[in-house]
Parts: structure tokens; C-alpha cells; sequence
């Protein structure tokens, strides 16, 4: 390759790594352990979605028996992933075995007044594996609305979701967020319960009782709970949610407003034709927020829920809702929040581990190897600013184990170097001149140095598959570093002496 074209390609790399560079503070973004933030573990409570799911399927499969004017005296979810249909006189096996098989239920056995239907295996194991993805994506989505700079949500093991959050000053406000489950319903009012039956316990088995909120309009705060008796059949949940924002009300009152899509204004405006003049309560998370009555059919699929709410707490609502209810339930598992301070040290660390490795390094190679040391040092110096050039770039995430990474990296840079000057020196040793050592000490050296070098970046590569979050630091560090260290090693450090050797021509170099 041409020496005019070589330095060309070496001065715009090293002019567009400054470039990217440039504010420094502003263009490389800290992680969890350096700017400090909230790291937490979830866990999704999957039976819970797949007895959830069964509810769903048992009015689903409710209306359908009624919409084919199939007879049948109940439907009813039951433990552990059974659903019952009643048998009325008139019942047709046939025509129920094939309603129940078209949601995964399988069975069908006679059991006293009704038939037996149990959820399939190959569904339940679906149920939960989905439960737990789209748990991951809904928590993604309200993070992203929260505003959070460069969060890391990912799955952990089976039922697990591992969530870092750089930088969070209200760790209490993001907990709320991320594990409110927020799980929207709609249920008729039971009125022919009263608070009599509900204190004596005589609730019919097609009813629940869920408590009404009775809450300060001005403070917001909870005043008491008032039992209220619900149709145990659920007619429409927040799956079919659009959007949802926050509204006030004619005296300055904060609400929560929904609007529904296509299929969920069709479904709200049926429900709301079939009950004009009943209640219907809207419930969140298994408490009802209100129970307005119905004056006349909805057919926009638009509504609001009050509740006395904050004008913080209506705008948190409104992004759990809009960003989509939790399948199921979540608990914290772990709960750590790394402080400024301690983010701070470990930069302090970091910087100052960095600098004592290559002040030690650059002494080494500048007694060792005298001139030629020189120019070793000067290549890794290039190495550094094209690391953090490519770093900026890509925006990618420092992190402690990232620091590691590349001081790391300064090492295997060094022992490029170090390779190529023994391979030199031999050469030398073996009475060629030196233009002709360099270029066969550059030539034998170069196959060594991209084996490890390979075998390296394959390692890098695996550990960023499969790593988590720090071992991810490390193994993108430890990548883009091996990356620069074969430019920086080998083909600068090969210019620099090319030049001078073809300028000189030198008997003799200091080696």
C-alpha cells in the first residue's frame, strides 16, 4: 500500500475519533455502577396470568355459547386450569366440545351437573412464556415513557426481569411504575347483593366483592374501603386500550382518560347497550376506582376514571395504561440503588487504575525496547482515542467492568507490539538489514497476533451474547478494544517505521 495512502488513513482515523470525542463528557454515557441508579430484580407470578387467561376464556366462551344458541346452565373457571360448563336439559355435547376445543381446552368428561375441560399443557407452558415476554416489553415501554437515560431491561431466567436504571433521583416513584400491575377491567354491579349478604358472607358463586375507594378530592388520600358485590364475569379489560392521558375535570379535579381501539369500542359499545341503566365498575388491579351508571349506550369507546387522584399519580396511570397493563402480577426480588457517591469513587477508581497500568506500561516499553518503545507508546496512545472514538460513535455504556475491559485491552495492545520487536529482533540477529527485519517480523508476527486476536474477539462475542449486564460492559469493551488494537498495533506502528526506516535508511535501530 502506498505511504501517502497509509498516513492518510491513519490521520482520519485519528481525526474522526477526536471528533466523536468531543465533549467527552457529554458523548460517553455512564452505567448503573458509575453514575449510580436503581438496580432491580422481578419476578412474574405466571400462574397468576394463566388463571387470569382462564377467566378471560371462561366469558369468551360464554358469549359464544350464547351467540350460537348453544344451551348450557353456567360457565365457570375452576382450580387448577379447569373450566366447567353447566349441562341444561337441552345441551349438545358435540357442539360444546367443539367451542371448548377452539381455546385450547381439551376433556370434556361428565362431572355430576356439568363438563369438565382442562387447559392444555402445550397452551399453560405458552401462557407463561408470554406472560413473562410481554411483562418485559410492557416494563420497557413505561421506562421509556418515565424518561430513564440508557436502562437495561432484560429477562433472567425463566420468570425473571433484571431492570438497571441509571441515574434515578426517585427510586420509590420508578418502583410504583414498573411493578403496578395496572390491570384494567370492566364488571356489571351486583345489586342484588347487599352490605348485609356481603358481611354475612352470602355471596352468590357468580359474584365477587372487590373494594371501592372513598379517597380526600383534595389530598387524594385513601379514606375508607367500601365492600361492593361485582358479576364475577369480567367484560372487558385494558387489552384493548389505545391510549390514555390526563384530563381535569370541571373544579380543577385530575382524571385518567381512555379510549379504546376498533375491536375494544365495538366490545364497550355492546356492553354498554345491553346494561343502560346499570353500574359499571371500573377496576384496577382488584380495586374498583368508580362505578358510574350507564344513561345510554358509549359508541365513541372513550371514558374517564376518577379517584381523587394527584396530578403526579393521574400522569403515572396514564403511562402504565398506555404503555399496557402487566400480565400478570410482578414482586420485587431484589432492590439495590447505587448512590452518586459510590459512582463516583468507582470512576475515581477506574481513572486512576487506568493511569498507574499505562504509566507502568509505557515505562516498560521505554526501557525495554528504547526507541522502538517510543513508538509502541505512541500506538497505544492512538489506541486509546480511536477506543473511545468507536465508544462515542456507537454510544455505547461505560461500565466498571467496561474500565477493566480496557485496560485489559492496553495490555493485549502492548503484547502486539511486544510479539512484532522479538520477531525483529531475531531477524536482526539473523544479519538481515533492518528495513527487510521489520518487514518480515511484521509479516510472521501478523499470523500470531490474528489468531489471538480472533480467538479473543470469538470470546468477546459469546460473553456478550450470553452475559448480563456488567459481563456485557466487559465483553463490548474487550471487543471494540481487540478491534483497535489490531489497527493501532500493526498497521500504525508498521507506518511509523516504514517511514523512518525508507527516510534513514539506518545499519542499526534501537531495539
Amino acid at each position: 500500500m502506498n505511504r501517502k495512502f497509509r498516513w492518510l488513513i491513519i490521520i482520519a482515523a485519528l481525526a474522526l475519533s477526536l471528533f466523536f470525542m468531543l465533549p467527552l463528557n457529554k458523548k460517553v454515557r455512564l452505567g448503573l455502577d458509575l453514575q449510580g441508579g436503581m438496580h432491580v430484580v422481578l419476578g412474574v407470578d405466571t400462574e397468576a396470568a394463566v388463571s387470569s387467561r382462564l377467566e378471560t376464556m371462561a366469558y369468551r366462551i360464554r358469549t359464544e355459547l350464547q351467540n350460537n344458541s348453544v344451551p348450557f346452565s353456567y360457565v365457570q373457571k375452576s382450580e387448577p386450569y379447569l373450566i366447567n360448563i353447566g349441562i341444561s336439559p337441552d345441551s349438545n355435547k358435540t357442539e360444546i366440545d367443539e367451542i371448548a376445543g377452539s381455546f385450547g381446552l381439551t376433556g370434556g368428561e361428565a362431572d355430576g351437573d356439568h363438563y369438565r375441560y382442562t387447559l392444555e399443557n402445550a397452551e399453560i407452558t405458552k401462557i407463561r412464556d408470554n406472560a413473562v415476554l410481554q411483562a418485559l416489553e410492557v416494563v420497557r415501554n413505561r421506562i421509556d415513557k418515565f424518561g430513564v437515560s440508557e436502562p437495561l431491561v432484560q429477562k433472567q431466567g425463566r420468570d425473571q426481569i433484571l431492570v438497571q436504571l441509571p441515574g434515578v433521583t426517585d427510586p420509590d416513584r420508578a418502583i410504583n411504575l414498573i411493578g403496578q400491575t395496572a390491570q384494567l377491567k370492566f364488571y356489571l354491579v351486583d345489586h342484588t347483593v347487599t352490605q348485609e349478604d356481603i358481611i354475612a358472607g352470602r355471596i352468590p358463586f357468580d359474584s365477587i366483592v372487590l373494594n371501592l375507594r372513598e379517597t380526600n378530592r383534595t389530598t387524594g388520600e385513601l379514606i375508607r374501603n367500601i365492600p361492593v358485590a361485582l358479576k364475577r364475569d369480567i367484560l372487558l379489560t385494558g387489552e384493548n386500550l389505545a391510549d390514555a392521558g390526563v384530563v381535569f375535570s370541571g373544579t380543577g379535579e385530575a382524571q385518567v382518560s381512555f379510549a379504546f381501539d376498533r375491536a375494544g369500542t365495538r366490545l364497550f359499545a355492546d356492553i354498554t347497550t345491553r346494561n343502560v341503566g346499570r353500574q359499571l365498575a371500573i377496576v384496577l388491579d382488584d380495586t374498583v376506582y368508580s362505578a358510574p351508571n350507564i344513561q345510554e349506550p358509549i359508541t365513541g369507546g372513550q371514558g374517564v376514571i376518577t379517584g381523587s387522584f394527584t396530578p403526579e399519580t393521574a400522569s403515572d396511570l396514564s403511562i402504565v395504561l398506555k404503555a399496557g397493563s402487566l400480565p400478570a402480577p410482578v414482586s420485587i426480588y431484589e432492590n439495590r440503588t447505587v448512590g452518586p457517591s459510590l459512582g463516583q469513587e468507582s470512576i475515581d477508581s477506574g481513572i486512576k487504575a487506568c493511569i498507574i497500568g499505562l504509566v507502568l506500561i509505557v515505562v516498560f516499553m521505554l526501557i525495554y525496547y528504547r526507541l522502538s518503545g517510543i513508538v509502541a507508546n505512541f500506538g497505544l496512545i492512538c489506541n486509546f482515542t480511536v477506543l473511545l472514538g468507536i465508544f462515542c460513535l456507537i454510544g455505547a455504556t461505560l461500565t466498571l467492568p467496561g474500565i477493566a475491559g480496557i485496560i485489559l485491552t492496553l495490555g493485549i495492545a502492548v503484547d502486539s507490539n511486544v510479539l512484532i520487536f522479538e520477531r525483529v529482533r531475531e531477524e536482526i540477529r539473523n544479519k538481515r538489514t533492518v528495513l527487510n527485519a521489520f518487514e518480515v517480523g511484521y509479516q510472521k508476527a501478523f499470523a500470531t497476533i490474528l489468531d489471538a486476536n480472533v480467538t479473543s474477539i470469538i470470546a468477546a462475542v459469546v460473553l456478550f451474547q450470553f452475559g448480563t449486564g456488567p459481563v456485557k460492559g466487559f465483553a463490548i469493551t474487550l471487543l471494540l478494544g481487540l478491534i483497535a488494537s489490531m489497527f493501532t498495533a500493526v498497521f500504525i506502528t508498521k507506518t511509523i517505521f516504514m517511514e523512518y526506516i525508507i527516510r534513514k535508511d539506518p545499519k542499526t535501530i534501537s531495539i
